[in-house]
């Protein structure tokens, strides 16, 4: 039996918060931070935070559809960003930290902006929805130490986690 691949690119801050809430649930393959959306192939961090590549930050994440599907993703995702922030996420501020749905399809366009709809309509959020939803350019992935941050440095992924979590508790976990 072969499994179904499929991936989904999600920009919401930094990529270090954003690998977590993915990589436990069941279907996915991998989920890898790295770097789309600019225009300079294969950038650094340095350059991505020079602001002047382009680039946010971003997580791939490689899942098998017949477990999980895009749609679970989108709902997954909503719940680690401010949707309603476009500038940046939580304490992480600048172009590079925007939120962004990268879709690679007809499909997850369709799905990513139905569920934008749905966000927006629910009168959840007292300011606009703002979350963009983009063709996936190229994806680079980060440097090796910026990988499973979570896992490898718990305590500063704890303190970094800190503006995010007292987020979720007073938007989404009413």
């Amino acid at each position: 039996m072969s499994q179904q691949v499929e991936t989904a690119i999600f920009a919401g801050g930094c990529f270090w918060c954003m690998v977590q809430p993915f990589d436990e649930q069941p279907g996915i393959i991998s989920v890898r931070s790295g770097y789309t959306g600019g225009h300079v192939p294969n950038p650094t961090y340095e350059q991505v935070c020079s602001h002047t590549t382009g680039h946010t930050e971003a997580v791939k994440i490689t899942f098998d559809p017949t477990i999980i599907s895009y749609a679970d993703l989108v709902e997954i995702y909503w719940h680690q960003t401010d949707p309603t922030d476009a500038m940046g996420q939580f304490q992480d501020r600048g172009d590079n930290y925007r939120p962004v749905i990268f879709v690679n399809s007809d499909e997850q366009r369709k799905i990513a902006t139905a569920s934008r709809q749905r966000l927006a309509e629910s009168g959840q959020f007292s300011e606009p929805i703002v979350t963009q939803i983009e063709d996936a350019k190229p994806f680079y992935e980060a440097e090796e130490y910026h990988q499973d941050f979570y896992k490898k440095n718990p305590a500063r992924f704890e303190a970094e986690e800190g503006l995010r979590n007292q987020f979720k508790k007073e938007h989404w976990e009413k």
